[in-house]
């Protein structure tokens, strides 16, 4: 029964002798766990995994649990108290809050701060470190969760991978599809319409492969490949009116480095971008972004839907020249009333001028900021411990990197959420070899110290998970899918054939 519904049961003086009685086996239960005695004090700030010192984060997260880095820890006592009121605590293997109290301080320090107070057990010895801040941010995250592809590491053979979403104010995850429910195919960039769950692109790749378009509640499955293309329909972008999808098509190649730190080199033969019309089905073809001697890539529509960006190189020789290849980043105008792109390409940020190669850009929602990955060479930059963020502001043209968020490893796979406000990526600073996502929030250009996606238990969920994430990004509610029918139809024949224009 309740403790509301016992409390109603009884007069007030009943109601605190059952107070009594709950506090009392409360205190039994607990009183197995060791807590801090003769504790000896450190000016050492607490050494934890995830490293959340000093991060800012939204009132609608989960909570940032964390672990000592040393092992042989065995016990931890944590108080997180908030400068506006609130507190929490506990005592155990790992910091570890409930939801509901943690949710609740955070609303009530919104704009404030919390202070961390770390008090850990080592060989029956209790150390005091020094407290340490949290910052809560007057800006919610303003999303339900975040989509993924998680995939083992794999360069020849699929393996197991699935889509997932998360919901970010709990640790819950659910797979909206597994590549074994469709015979093994790769499943490839789930992606929706400025967070939009009612509205999305991905694809299977294989021997039935398919783009499949999630549309007015129905789904549509594209056949893979179009002769006039001479590729599959990938790194798909909606334009904000939901009508049209950028796409690139790419023949794509690997190889491998014999002595270097990098593992492997990706890189495209050719690749072009287009535009498709959802309503026609009709590949919308331009010469501007189709030229022979060239490779356009990554295409994404602005937020009004009035300009086409996208990245291009001049064409190497390969695989002996890939490492020549750099990307600018450019953009056309976009007529959604006729579906036709303009006539002439501005150059917003030029590889013979900085000697890096631009990839992934991705536009802030509110128009102001491109934010995109700046490599040494080419555009696959998951496998480039050099590749970082950057930030070009439309309104000034300046751009520069996002020092916060950058490390030593490789920083990609980035995406906005609706309000501007807050942006997730992939980094594989963790550990360099397994990308995790990690969030930040965004003011005046500069980034908050960003912090890994929380998880219930984080040492050992990050280091049990033999899977990368890859290409996330937000989604304002749950996506609603069924995997089973899902999988029938793409394991049937029926595909809807696109023409070109």
């Amino acid at each position: 029964m309740p403790m509301r519904k016992i409390c109603s049961l009884y007069n007030e003086d009943m109601r605190k002798q059952v107070l009594n009685i709950l506090s009392l086996l409360l205190l039994l239960l607990t009183g197995c766990q060791s807590r801090p005695q003769n504790a000896v004090t450190t000016d050492h700030l607490p050494e934890i995994y995830p490293d959340y010192t000093e991060v800012t984060i939204p009132t609608d997260i989960a909570p940032l649990n964390f672990a000592m880095t040393d092992d042989e820890v065995t016990t931890m006592d944590v108080t997180v108290k908030g400068a506006k009121g609130g507190e929490l605590h506990t005592n155990g293997a790992f910091a570890d809050f409930n939801i509901d109290d943690w949710h609740q301080l955070l609303e009530q320090n919104k704009g404030g701060k919390l202070t961390v107070s770390v008090n850990a057990e080592k060989d029956g010895q209790w150390t005091a470190y020094r407290d340490f801040s949290i910052y809560v941010s007057n800006y919610p995250l303003g999303e339900w969760g975040i989509t993924y592809r998680r995939i083992p590491p794999s360069y020849q053979i699929y393996s197991k991978m699935g889509l997932y979403q998360r919901c970010l104010a709990t640790f819950e995850e659910k797979a909206m599809l597994m590549n074994t429910q469709i015979n093994g195919m790769c499943i490839n960039c789930h992606t929706p319409n400025k967070t939009n769950p009612d509205q999305y692109v991905f694809h299977a790749r294989g021997a039935n492969g398919a783009t499949i378009i999630h549309r007015e509640g129905k789904d549509e499955l594209l056949q893979a490949k179009n002769e006039f293309l001479g590729g599959s329909m990938v790194y798909p972008y909606w334009h904000p009116k939901g009508r049209y999808c950028a796409f690139s098509t790419n023949a794509t190649s690997q190889m491998f480095h014999f002595a270097n730190k990098k593992r492997i080199e990706v890189y495209d033969s050719k690749s072009d971008v287009f535009v498709y019309d959802t309503e026609t089905h009709t590949i919308l073809r331009d010469t501007l972004t189709m030229k022979l001697l060239w490779a356009e890539n990554c295409p994404v529509f602005s937020p009004d839907g009035k300009w086409l960006y996208y990245i291009t190189a001049r064409r190497q020789l390969y695989p002996t020249d890939y490492d020549k290849e750099r990307y600018d980043l450019c953009r056309v105008a976009f007529d959604e009333t006729t579906g036709k792109l303009g006539q002439q390409v501005d150059t917003l940020v030029r590889a013979a001028q900085t000697s890096k190669s631009v990839t992934w850009p991705r536009p802030s929602y509110d128009g102001r900021y491109i934010m995109y990955t700046l490599a040494d060479y080419g555009y696959f930059s998951i496998w480039h411990p050099e590749a970082d963020l950057w930030l070009l502001d439309l309104q000034t043209g300046e751009t520069q990197p996002i020092t916060m968020a950058n490390s030593e490893e490789a920083e990609s796979f980035h995406n906005w959420t609706g309000n501007s406000r807050w942006f997730l990526f992939t980094s594989r600073r963790d550990d360099g070899l397994y990308s995790r996502i990690y969030l930040s929030s965004i003011e005046g250009g500069k980034a908050t110290k960003p912090f890994i996606l929380p998880q219930r238990d984080p040492k050992r969920y990050y280091r049990e998970l033999l899977d990368s994430y890859n290409t996330p990004d937000f989604t304002s509610r749950p996506v609603d899918t069924d995997a089973r029918l899902m999988g029938k139809e793409i394991e049937s024949n029926r595909r809807i054939i696109t023409k070109t224009k």
